[in-house]
């Protein structure tokens, strides 16, 4: 999943896809870079680099697979490293199932070291699911077209992407789902819950779903499919003569910058006198996209975020470019689906007045994930700081509130109703 998303788009992981670092260019095409920051890594990090822990040069060869020790006093102190060291070298020499597969050992070794943090958005991710991820961001998936997270210790649906095999078996964004083909979800991370989901496009699986509304779960049975997706749509409303932009974006990936510029083009070109932008059910993506995009509304050099670490120091990311759409009216549609970078750009138009958020609220994760190549292969995805809106609000403790909330019910989706955009298209034509 991780959305993103973010989560956060036929995939699943985390909500996201969750928003990392990285290079990316401004809404004028021109390079730009966020800093890498590997604070807290050492211990993930001196699992890959020759195992430096335990006795001294001490190695255990399985076939032809050999874990090396060595430089001993470069070990953090605050642990005794021969205990993980020797957990290895009695497994090796005792366990009945001999040899044991040492890659899964040192594989396991580090996803335990991550886990122990607590953190649901922080995970080890094995060189098949770092490419699994990859394709996400990229929107190359095959599944049920589902974003989803941990929520409130369960694993929860973000959002169910538009007709997606999720959303046509009744998925809905807040679903809890218990059980995956019969398995207790209890306990699994983001991206071990997304490895039983998905599946090649043609093959079933049976979720057991509790409808937010309902008291029991049900079984949905869900054929896989192969899903492309755009990250960005867009087009023309007129309502009572006057033209809206209507901009929906689905996740901020790599492409996403592109295609707000070609849309932001063609509603100033057809004479738009305000702009939707629909974030709804947007899990997240990358954090430097989710910045380019709220470059097109708030001004260069003032703040879209701010990044707040583990020794309490403080970064603030400013929007570069022309904010062509900076005094177009904009209404900004959220619920809550809306996760992430979603967060961050409806929360930097808000503080800047130049959005308004209508809808409900939003998911609530106000965290910046990294990811980090281990050893050419495998990754790392490491919560490395959280952020706040320009105006200070705390988005991973309460969200965002909408200014004017309307909800989407039931029978408002199963009849084709959608209030929140008709109240959106009101504020921008009255």
């Amino acid at each position: 999943m991780s959305v993103n998303n973010d989560e956060k788009y036929a995939r699943l992981p985390a909500p996201e896809a969750q928003p990392m670092a990285g290079r990316s260019v401004n809404n004028q095409g021109e390079p730009r870079s966020y800093k890498k920051l590997l604070a807290g890594l050492f211990l993930i990090l001196v699992f890959y680099s020759g195992w430096q822990l335990g006795n001294s040069g001490k190695t255990i060869r399985v076939g032809g697979l050999t874990l090396l020790e060595s430089h001993r006093e470069n070990a953090p102190r605050e642990a005794d490293w021969n205990i993980l060291w020797r957990t290895i070298e009695i497994i090796n020499e005792k366990y009945v199932n001999r040899p044991a597969d040492l890659k899964k050992i040192l594989e396991g070794a580090v996803q335990g070291a991550v886990s122990s943090l607590a953190d649901p958005y922080s995970t080890f991710l094995p060189p098949q699911e770092a490419q699994d991820f990859a394709n996400e961001l990229k929107g190359n998936i095959e599944g049920i077209g589902a974003e989803i997270g941990i929520k409130h210790q369960r694993l929860t649906v973000i959002t169910p992407l538009d007709e997606s095999p999720a959303i046509r078996a009744g998925v809905r964004g807040g679903d809890y789902i218990f059980k995956v083909d019969g398995e207790d979800t209890t306990g699994l991370t983001v991206e071990q819950a997304v490895g039983k989901i998905r599946g090649p496009a043609g093959s079933k699986v049976t979720l057991s779903i509790l409808h937010l509304e309902d008291t029991k779960p049900v079984e949905i049975v869900i054929t896989r499919a192969k899903i492309e997706i755009k990250s960005v749509t867009a087009e023309i409303k007129e309502i009572n003569g006057k033209k809206i932009g209507y901009l929906k974006l689905r996740r901020f990936s790599d492409d996403t910058s592109d295609g707000v510029r070609k849309a932001v083009s063609d509603f100033l070109a057809k004479g738009a006198k305000g702009v939707v932008l629909d974030v709804r059910n947007n899990p997240g993506g990358y954090l430097d996209s989710g910045v380019e995009v709220a470059s097109f509304w708030v001004k260069d050099g003032q703040t879209v975020l701010i990044q707040k670490f583990g020794d309490a120091r403080e970064d603030k990311i400013m929007a570069e470019g022309q904010s062509r759409l900076n005094g177009v009216p904009t209404v900004v549609l959220i619920n809550g689906g809306s996760a992430s970078a979603s967060e961050i750009v409806a929360g930097a138009l808000n503080d800047h007045n130049l959005g308004k958020l209508v809808g409900e609220k939003t998911f609530g994760k106000g965290s910046v994930q990294e990811l980090i190549d281990i050893d050419g292969s495998a990754q790392l995805k490491l919560t490395i700081a959280k952020w706040l809106t320009p105006d200070g609000h705390d988005l991973n403790k309460d969200g965002l509130e909408p200014d004017i909330k309307i909800e989407m019910t039931e029978e408002d989706f199963q009849n084709d109703r959608d209030p929140q955009l008709d109240k959106a298209l009101e504020e921008l034509t009255k």
